[in-house]
């Protein structure tokens, strides 16, 4: 309501200026909050980020050969995460992944091997082995038996919005494809 709708409606013009300030304050109380928040949410991420998640100098085949031999000793699955360390949802990805309601299940169920994707010129070759699209974005996620089988691709991009999906989702996702015991 402006100063002349105060008027309009028999209040002086004292009243209406009291009421513009206050929906002014009120205004900017209601984007406090969530900006703070956001804020808060950006901060944990980046500092997230100051950590390089993908080994931008490994040999990823031998990384997958390492971690298939380990899963078969262990009887896990694994999980080979395509991402690139400039990737905010894989970081929020990683951070979800390292969640206490969530580390554990993975720690038990799978060895995880982080590839870099660079700017998507790096190991095009293993993603296409592992029926990774990456026009669908990163991070994605191939699920292994310990014999290196795929049992899943996400082939729709499915965390590629990490930073807007909801923790239940991510952890349903590693849930589903933990070896059966």
């Amino acid at each position: 309501m402006g100063i002349g709708e105060a008027v309009q409606f028999g209040g002086s013009c004292a009243d209406g200026a009291r009421l513009k300030y206050n929906m002014r304050m009120n205004s900017s109380r209601e984007w406090r909050m969530p900006a703070a928040l956001s804020f808060l949410a950006a901060s944990a991420v980046f500092a997230w980020a100051d950590q390089a998640l993908y080994d931008e100098h490994a040999d990823a085949r031998a990384d997958i050969r390492a971690a298939l031999a380990r899963a078969s000793k262990e009887r896990k699955g694994v999980i080979l995460d395509f991402g690139a360390n400039w990737c905010f949802d894989c970081h929020v990805l990683a951070g979800a992944m390292r969640r206490p309601e969530l580390a554990p299940v993975i720690e038990k169920s799978f060895i995880v091997v982080h590839i870099d994707v660079g700017r998507f010129d790096k190991n095009l070759d293993i993603a296409d082995q592992y029926h990774i699209p990456f026009d669908k974005g990163i991070p994605a996620l191939a699920v292994l038996d310990p014999t290196g089988k795929l049992l899943h691709a996400q082939g729709q991009g499915e965390f590629e919005d990490a930073r807007h999906l909801d923790f239940d989702t991510i952890r349903t996702f590693f849930e589903k494809w933990r070896p059966k015991e």
